[in-house]
């Protein structure tokens, strides 16, 4: 990434002239380098100096300039990635990529392919993402939406990125629960806590094996299994996602678990009485106050059950652990990170929390009384490939309105549709190709269809750079997503890519009596495809070839 080596540059300048005694000894900050917001600032801007305005006793404009200097005289290979750079008030250093760079970088991602983009900065660490973990208490609803493509999305991000990653869901199925007693009152006809239409026809379904039992808590487990079953077929099939791990809570019972993580946490003398309930010394571990573990009925508290799962996710070997929950469990968070640090968990737990949605139009998809609105709901409505990028198109942490109108319109107006169509007239335009004799199948590129970079050196108007610039940051959207997993930031990439692609067709006729003008384009059009596709892929999207 040439991010990466502006970077490099920049940190290795400012070493050089630490040992000629130009600048002093100081630990040198982060580095950062940005796109500037508007073009006349260049294509990358770093405001490195005027982080080290205190450090080395100068103006950030005359720091500036020593280093614009070294670059342009060190053998930092600066003309085979720069035309130019400046340096502004109040002491922003502004690089311009050269011609020369971004036509090759056509090559460049017509021979990676698919593999255009691929990070080596997750090292194989071994990542775990927990994601959806819905109760088993009835259909995924709307809200879980949030959470379900999120997780997906991030994990394939995450895994072009380098890291090892396994995608796990949690189901909260013990006959201990309270939530898996009353669904089974619920199935004895002793309440109707969870009672709606779908639940009705399960129980009636369960009818003869229901009269048999009269625990409440079997009789959940029984109809929860069944939930369960209908739900993971729903993800698997309709939703495309594909989990690694499927983890009962049961098994943290059936294995002792729970009761293990108790014994020790007790002989670690963490864990006190106190009103006939016990308590764990979570307030040592940095949360405002001690939380209970059992419950005066004997019962353990989620908090313990919880700090039993990571431990069994520890013990597997996760470096780096992801949870994903839902809003309601905000409070939850440091109670948990407290256990992690009671466990001596070395490794990152990042715990992100799905915020608030709502839907805004849409008759049919109106609230009924007592029900909720489903997600499969959602999706036949509007087609799995419109749902997850209005889902993905919002940061996780702020609340979303969902604009059914908008998620059905089949024009510009439709994001989705805008950039799906960006693609498909390319693969128009690829097939119109057998008539200038630029064949053309799979990608794959034969003996009439070759990367020559005399041919790719045509490629110099101003949409037709613009376009490769945009290509180019796809490997940069994938190294800032796995860092900060701001998801939202890669469907934005796919409007912006498609925008650039759009306005390059607008402005540049591909096919043309010109051939080598046309061989440039289309191998241009050609890499624009793949760095599509393979956005769209990181996010669940289809890559259509005909709309």
């Amino acid at each position: 990434m040439i991010r990466e080596e502006i970077k490099k540059m920049i940190e290795k300048s400012i070493k050089e002239l630490q040992k000629k005694g130009v600048f002093p000894k100081f630990k040198i900050p982060e580095i950062s380098v940005e796109h500037p917001e508007e073009e006349i600032h260049g294509d990358y801007a770093s405001n490195t100096a005027m982080q080290m305005t205190k450090s080395v006793k100068k103006t950030p404009i005359e720091i500036a300039k020593i280093l614009k200097d070294k670059f342009q005289v060190s053998g930092f290979r600066f003309q085979e990635f720069f035309e130019g750079v400046e340096v502004v008030k109040p002491g922003f250093i502004n690089f311009f990529i050269s011609e020369d760079y971004l036509q090759k970088q056509v090559g460049e991602i017509l021979k990676e392919k698919e593999k255009f983009g691929e990070l080596k900065i997750g090292k194989g660490i071994k990542t775990n993402i927990e994601f959806i973990s819905a109760n088993p208490t009835g259909p995924l609803h709307i809200g879980n939406g949030r959470g379900a493509f999120f997780g997906d999305s991030l994990a394939n991000v995450l895994e072009k990125a380098g890291f090892k990653v396994v995608r796990e869901y949690y189901i909260n199925n013990t006959k201990e629960s309270s939530q898996i007693k009353e669904l089974g009152k619920t199935a004895l006809g002793k309440g109707k806590s969870y009672l709606n239409d779908y639940l009705k026809s399960k129980i009636q379904h369960l009818k003869s094996k229901i009269r048999k039992i009269k625990d409440e808590g079997k009789a959940g487990y029984l109809l929860a299994q069944e939930i369960q079953k209908d739900n993971e077929n729903f993800i698997g099939k309709k939703l495309k996602i594909k989990f690694d791990v499927w983890f009962s809570e049961n098994k943290l019972y059936k294995k002792s678990k729970i009761k293990k993580i108790y014994n020790w946490l007790k002989r670690k003398n963490l864990v006190y009485k106190k009103e006939e309930a016990e308590w764990l010394r979570t307030k040592k571990f940095g949360v405002s106050k001690n939380e209970v573990i059992i419950r005066q009925s004997g019962e353990p508290t989620y908090l313990l059950s919880d700090i039993a799962y990571h431990k069994d996710k520890f013990e597997r070997g996760f470096l780096k652990i992801i949870d994903i929950w839902g809003a309601d469990h905000q409070g939850h968070i440091p109670k948990m990170k407290a256990g992690a640090k009671i466990l001596g968990y070395k490794g990152d737990l990042d715990i992100l929390i799905t915020q608030i949605i709502r839907l805004k139009g849409g008759k049919k998809l109106s609230k009924r009384k007592g029900e909720i609105i489903t997600l499969e709901e959602l999706v036949k409505e509007i087609s799995l490939d419109v749902t997850r990028f209005f889902y993905l198109t919002k940061s996780l942490n702020t609340q979303m309105e969902f604009d059914l109108d908008l998620a059905k319109e089949k024009s510009e107006k439709n994001p989705v549709y805008y950039v799906q169509y960006a693609h498909a007239r390319i693969c128009s335009i690829l097939r119109k190709c057998g008539n200038f004799q630029f064949p053309i199948s799979n990608f794959q590129i034969n003996s009439k269809f070759q990367i020559l970079n005399s041919k790719l050196r045509l490629l110099k108007h101003q949409s037709e750079l613009s376009l490769i610039k945009e290509l180019i940051r796809f490997p940069e959207i994938i190294e800032d997503t796995a860092e900060d997993y701001q998801v939202q930031r890669i469907p934005q990439y796919a409007i912006d890519l498609a925008t650039s692609f759009h306005q390059f067709y607008r402005d540049c006729r591909v096919l043309s009596k010109d051939k080598k003008l046309t061989e440039a384009r289309l191998n241009l059009i050609l890499a624009t495809k793949i760095v599509l596709k393979n956005t769209l892929g990181l996010i669940g999207i289809s890559a259509p070839e005909k709309m």
